[in-house]
């Protein structure tokens, strides 16, 4: 079985998912949020992170 991803605007998400539903399709919304705090904890990391710490 063929697995495809797609970008889909949010302004037809609904339209696309009835036409998936119609035609009897799986379809899998993957819509990842990651806060903004976690977003800054990593840069954070990423910024202070020395050289020899990294593992290869």
């Amino acid at each position: 079985m063929a697995e495809i991803t797609l970008k889909i605007p949010n302004s037809k998400l609904n339209i696309f998912m009835e036409l998936i539903q119609q035609l009897g399709f799986e379809a899998n919304i993957n819509d990842l949020h990651i806060p903004e705090e976690h977003k800054e904890f990593e840069r954070n990391s990423i910024k202070t992170v020395k050289k020899e710490d990294y593992i290869p």
